[in-house]
């Protein structure tokens, strides 16, 4: 077990850090220190302790709980990307970049300018970088995001009738497979399948664990079995209630219960 804080940015995930020896609470504010440099965030989980293999070594660190100046330079960098976010638009148009950008952030020390955007197909940003790069004298990155993560950005409602998972509650977006819709039988129809993003929906790994549990000690189609009515053949499994619908010579389809 390793001693662990839990801290969200603004995207709301939350990702583990090394306490440093600070034991600090619930929405108490902090600087840490990541890959992009350092960063003004919030602890949504208190000092705790998690099995080291749930968490990515090596740890980076809790730098120190933010001071009201930190707070005052957090807010100027919140600021400053806004304005930064219209100029990079404005130059992207001016340069005939089919590209839309979705927001701008400072790491906290101000070293880095990042960009996110969306375009159809990939941009030769170039000759953007080294416009910003002259205005505002940072490394700049841009990050082309993907039709998930657009999804999630745009937002909208799925065929149930709710917001998107992604644009709502989902923190995370995991890996959807083929195979989950194998599983739970559902029909291999892109327009069922598929949701807003055109990739397929992340609500089919929701239920997935499920599915795969109880159809661990099922026949599988095709599979020989014997009922009341005599030896038939699986032709399809209703996985949930536990039902196999045979075809049996001489008496057609039946349905019958697993054994």
């Amino acid at each position: 077990m390793k001693e662990v804080i839990g801290v969200s940015f603004e995207e709301g995930r939350i990702y583990y850090f090394d306490p440093n020896g600070h034991k600090v609470k619930e929405n108490v504010t902090v600087i840490v220190e990541t890959e992009q440099g350092l960063q003004f965030g919030t602890v949504k989980i208190p000092l705790t302790e998690v099995p080291e293999n749930k968490i990515k070594s090596p740890l980076k660190k809790v730098i120190r709980v933010s001071t009201k100046k930190d707070f005052t330079q957090y807010k100027k960098n919140q600021k400053d990307a806004i304005e930064a976010k219209e100029t990079c638009q404005k130059i992207a148009d001016e340069q005939k970049l089919n590209m839309k950008i979705i927001d701008a952030s400072y790491t906290f020390d101000r070293d880095k300018l990042i960009f996110r955007f969306l375009a159809d197909n990939r941009v030769d940003f170039r000759e953007l970088a080294k416009e910003l790069a002259k205005i505002y004298k940072v490394r700049i990155e841009l990050r082309q995001i993907g039709v998930r993560d657009k999804a999630k950005e745009v937002g909208g409602y799925g065929p149930c009738g709710r917001k998107l998972c992604c644009a709502s509650f989902l923190k995370d977006l995991d890996t959807v497979s083929i195979n989950m819709a194998k599983n739970q039988n559902i029909a291999l129809n892109p327009t069922k399948i598929n949701g807003a993003c055109g990739r397929l929906m992340c609500c089919l790994k929701y239920e997935d664990d499920c599915y795969t549990k109880c159809r661990s000690n099922m026949k599988k189609i095709g599979d020989k079995i014997e009922t009341e009515y005599g030896t038939g053949t699986i032709q399809s499994l209703d996985i949930l209630n536990q039902k196999y619908k045979v075809e049996v010579p001489e008496y057609g389809i039946v349905e019958v219960d697993k054994k």
